[in-house]
């Protein structure tokens, strides 16, 4: 009997993610390491429910009492319509920058230039108040009490190390954070439970009370829940990091909108349950509101098992602003490198540039040295609550912009979405609610109020949020006129939206089966 013939050297496997790159008008450069679940820490960490939770709850307590976790929903839900659409984006175009890459295809070089700078400043000033904020944690853990300059140095130390993390490469930082994400979620879903099942002093009563604290709005109770809509939009941005990581992430057009969806959904469900079971387990709640208690979290912690858990609850909290930050500064890296290499971004021969580790060294050093100076702020308080202020308005800015991006294509006609995930009319539908959401939400986060600043604060950081976004959209339109980046942008790595087979582009979609 005859033996089956040799069937000679193996084929090499197709890298289907390179060629799609490559159809899209790069070559591959960053290692493609990522599965869903790296990508899904990337988001996680950029969202962070530790973080989250301290940046928002004590100012929203003294704004809106016990009552604000209402708002927390309600965020949650319009940042799901904007995942929606980010979803179908990035199904179609998984690339790095989004943003970026997808205003240009959508409505043209000068739109999409335009998106991407403001987003790329948001997300580096982020990095700032990230790291200036994880610097009091550092001084806690080893009991000592800083200075202004003591704190801006400590906050500078951390964004170098998270550079040097990101510097060799991605499965290095895909290590560290998802190692800091396990210890965060496993503590914040425990303390959690643990405080709401066994150290409640209150009934679910609570949250049906103001305490009083919409005297600060003027004795507006509606006017004190917008203001602490505004506060709560930052627990439930930096979801767009699994975007940033689009690149290094295997069959980055199907699990790049899952990440997204997983991240949000489960940080969301995690600050939820902890902003509830801190209000609950609260000792004073009257204390907070009234501004004696500057830290909530940590009191209700204490508060219930006891002083021996202030080391150890500490050092969960710094972990999770440490993993926040190595994300967020491989994210705002990622974003420099994705217009750098188009040439559209200042220095973009030096900045573009990607180390024998396949991460974008180049970027990191930008993004760190803008994030370093803009420390500098952290030696006078006041400003430091400005550039926060204003890191809360320029992230929804780019949200809208994608938003408004998408809804204008598709009623025009020029983009019908071709990728995994294909709505239809019911995608139409949500990118108007989309749109509706977050320009109401750049309104609101903009607006200058007086109870989001420290009392006696001068005029400049009440309108910060409106200034600062000016001052970057001003920036970004004088170098739009002067370089004129959006003539590249005609020829670098186009894949024009219309240049679909017509039969294609009139077709209806069909949403895609969950």
């Amino acid at each position: 009997m005859s033996q089956p013939s040799s069937p000679g050297p193996a084929a090499a496997p197709q890298d289907t993610d390179a060629a799609r790159l490559g159809d899209l008008g790069y070559q591959q450069e960053l290692r493609r390491s990522l599965g869903v679940l790296g990508n899904i820490s990337m988001g996680f960490a950029v969202v962070s429910p530790v973080v989250a939770l301290y940046a928002v709850s004590m100012v929203a307590t003294t704004i809106a009492g016990p009552a604000w976790v209402w708002a927390l929903p309600v965020v949650l839900l319009g940042q799901c319509l904007v995942v929606n659409v980010y979803s179908e984006l990035a199904s179609q175009w998984p690339l790095t920058g989004g943003p970026y890459q997808w205003g240009r295809r959508l409505l043209g070089p000068s739109f999409g230039w335009m998106s991407g700078w403001v987003w790329q400043f948001a997300v580096m000033f982020g990095n700032t108040t990230v790291a200036y904020l994880a610097a009091p944690w550092v001084f806690a853990l080893v009991g000592v009490t800083p200075t202004p300059g003591t704190m801006v140095a400590v906050a500078a130390a951390i964004l170098l190390a998270c550079m040097l993390v990101n510097a060799f490469g991605i499965r290095l930082l895909s290590w560290f954070v998802t190692l800091g994400i396990a210890a965060e979620a496993v503590a914040s879903v425990l303390v959690g439970f643990a405080l709401l099942l066994f150290f409640r002093e209150h009934g679910f009563a609570l949250f049906t009370t103001t305490l009083g604290a919409e005297e600060l709005s003027g004795g507006s109770t509606a006017m004190a829940f917008l203001a602490v809509l505004a506060v709560a939009g930052w627990g439930f941005i930096g979801f767009d990091a699994c975007v940033s990581t689009a690149e290094e992430t295997k069959d980055a057009g199907r699990q790049v909108p899952r990440a997204m969806w997983w991240a949000l959904l489960s940080v969301g469900v995690v600050v939820i349950l902890n902003a509830m079971a801190v209000a609950l387990a609260h000792p004073d709640p009257a204390a907070v509101v009234a501004g004696k208690d500057l830290d909530p979290v940590t009191t209700a912690v204490i508060a219930s098992f006891g002083s021996w858990s202030d080391k150890p609850f500490v050092c969960v909290v710094l972990i999770g602003f440490l993993a926040c930050a190595m994300a967020s500064q491989g994210g705002a890296a990622r974003g420099v490198y994705s217009l750098a290499r188009d040439g559209v971004f200042p220095f973009s021969r030096h900045v573009r540039k990607v180390n024998r580790r396949q991460a974008p060294i180049g970027g990191l050093i930008a993004s760190t040295v803008v994030s370093c100076s803009a420390l500098l702020l952290g030696l006078n308080a006041t400003a430091i609550g400005s550039l926060i202020a204003f890191g809360t308005a320029a992230t929804f800015l780019p949200f809208f912009l994608v938003s408004l991006a998408a809804l204008v294509a598709r009623l025009r006609g020029t983009w019908v979405p071709s990728g995994h995930i294909r709505q239809g009319r019911r995608g139409t539908f949500l990118n108007v609610l989309a749109v509706l959401w977050t320009a109401f939400e750049v309104v609101n986060v903009c607006w200058p109020r007086a109870v989001l600043a420290p009392p006696g604060a001068p005029w400049y950081q009440i309108w910060a949020g409106l200034l600062g976004t000016g001052v970057v959209i001003t920036a970004g339109l004088v170098y739009l006129l002067l370089k004129r980046p959006q003539d590249k942008l005609r020829t670098a790595g186009a894949e024009p939206v219309a240049a679909r087979p017509a039969e294609d582009r009139n077709a209806e979609p069909v949403a895609e089966p969950s």
